[in-house]
């Protein structure tokens, strides 16, 4: 009989859903959860954290996420995999283990490290990875940047016995493939011997498994985008998180819990195969270059999937570095009106706002304005509606955002609307946001041989 394991999805991003999680630990015979805490942008979000508090740095749901799934995941000897280390990883493996061992529990927690590379990104000076851009324009003002690590320290931490791994940024979908090769002895070719194409092919087929459950809920009918057909998906309150049920050849069944909500079909699949893909035949990761072209998706029919195909072609000599600088400062402030006129009274609003700005001479780059409702989703993609259905609503709102590098003016920035309230177009209908200055966050993606990082990761193993 051919050896099968299966993997759950966990979170998606900082902040998501983990009930979904736990039925699949209880519901889904899964041994592995693998979790993703870190969207493009949340090294940001984290950073800002760093700014107020050097010991945080991680996405700190992980530690409530571990406590409610624990005794669930000991009964059942599930393990877990997640990246919500981001900027401190050993800082989450702390928080975990505390929390652990205040309650008596026991585990082993590994932490992976090495992502980091902030002085060396600054010694090399890379461009900007898609627009050439020169990095002595954000030299002085870089604040992080971390390369993206692939599959083999998560599988040395699993053969070092680790019951949870936390990890900083590594790529996606390497979470869900590191249980893949760990169970299954895939080579990865990082070592003396090199990977052969049926290796490679393998790695691919571990690497589309994990693209397709990296997002949790969008991998089962969440977020699903076609029209009307999105309606016929059942029971969004309470989805279920895509499983794969991974056979050794990478063959995969992708499903769900069953009792849950969501749907898994060719369509919703489809979907999220090809999210966030810019080339089908070359997705790049750290452990292999996938080409999505030869995958293969059979409806089997009650939320199965058959998963099947893909082709693997040698890793890249480099890897993706995602670095962090200071971007300057917004403030923004939403309003409304109501009828009559209401969009009319908008539009006279923002003009007074662009008046101020001029005659107090407030320094600042842009003034971002949108109308949320009418333009704010899709922008210049969805026009505006016609001047007597624009003339006919009920309420409009208009949402106003300055950009600056100066923050003191962004700070006064709400200062030029409160007197509007009596003195402005009629019918205001309130400020949002008046006193809300938030400091800018740039991303600098770029490129940097695997060679100045892979040899400094590293594995330690806590114990509670």
């Amino acid at each position: 009989m051919k050896k099968s394991i299966r993997v759950g999805a966990g979170l998606g991003f900082y902040g998501d859903a983990w009930e979904p999680v736990l039925a699949s630990i209880e519901r889904g015979g899964v041994q592995y959860i693998a979790s993703d805490h870190l969207a493009e942008l949340t090294l940001a979000i984290l950073q800002k954290d760093v700014q107020r508090d050097a010991s945080l740095g991680y996405a700190r749901d992980v530690v409530p996420m571990l406590l409610r799934l624990w005794s669930a995941m000991q009964q059942r000897q599930v393990r877990f995999i997640c990246n919500a280390g981001g900027l401190n990883p050993a800082g989450a493996a702390a928080a975990v283990r505390a929390a652990f061992a205040a309650k008596g529990w026991q585990a082993r927690i590994a932490v992976v490290t090495g992502d980091e590379v902030l002085q060396t990104v600054a010694d090399l000076a890379p461009a900007h990875m898609f627009t050439g851009a020169s990095f002595d324009t954000v030299r002085e003002r870089l604040v992080f940047a971390n390369a993206y690590l692939g599959a083999r320290p998560i599988v040395s931490a699993l053969q070092q016995g680790a019951d949870i791994v936390i990890t900083g940024r590594v790529a996606d979908a390497a979470l869900f493939l590191a249980p893949l090769v760990f169970e299954f002895n895939w080579n990865l070719g990082d070592g003396a011997d090199p990977a052969t194409p049926a290796d490679l092919n393998r790695l691919a087929q571990g690497l589309a498994v994990g693209h397709l459950l990296e997002c949790s809920g969008q991998g089962s009918g969440g977020n699903f985008g076609s029209q009307e057909a999105w309606k016929a998906i059942p029971d969004l309150a309470h989805i279920g998180y895509p499983i794969a049920e991974v056979s050794e050849d990478g063959t995969a069944v992708i499903t769900k819990a069953t009792g849950t909500g969501g749907r898994i079909n060719f369509d919703t699949v489809r979907q999220q195969l090809l999210y966030e893909v810019h080339n089908p035949n070359a997705y790049v990761s750290p452990d292999v270059v996938l080409d999505l072209s030869t995958v293969q998706l059979d409806d089997l029919g009650q939320d199965r999937v058959r998963l099947s195909g893909a082709t693997g072609h040698p890793r890249t000599k480099q890897l993706k570095v995602v670095g962090g600088y200071r971007d300057g400062f917004k403030a923004e402030v939403t309003w409304g009106f109501s009828w009559p006129d209401a969009y009319d009274k908008a539009l006279a609003a923002v003009e007074m706002v662009k008046s101020q700005l001029a005659d107090k001479q407030v320094p600042h780059e842009a003034l971002f304005i949108e109308f949320p409702g009418l333009n704010s989703a899709h922008g210049a993609l969805a026009p505006l509606p016609e001047p007597q259905a624009l003339a006919d609503l009920n309420e409009v709102w208009v949402r106003v955002v300055l950009r600056t590098q100066v923050k003191a003016a962004a700070d006064g920035f709400g200062r030029l609307f409160p007197w509007m309230g009596l003195s402005g177009p009629a019918y205001t209908c309130g400020f949002h946001g008046l006193h809300n200055t938030s400091e800018l966050l740039g991303i600098w993606p770029a490129l940097m041989d695997r060679a100045l990082v892979e040899p400094h990761t590293r594995v330690e193993i806590l114990q509670t």
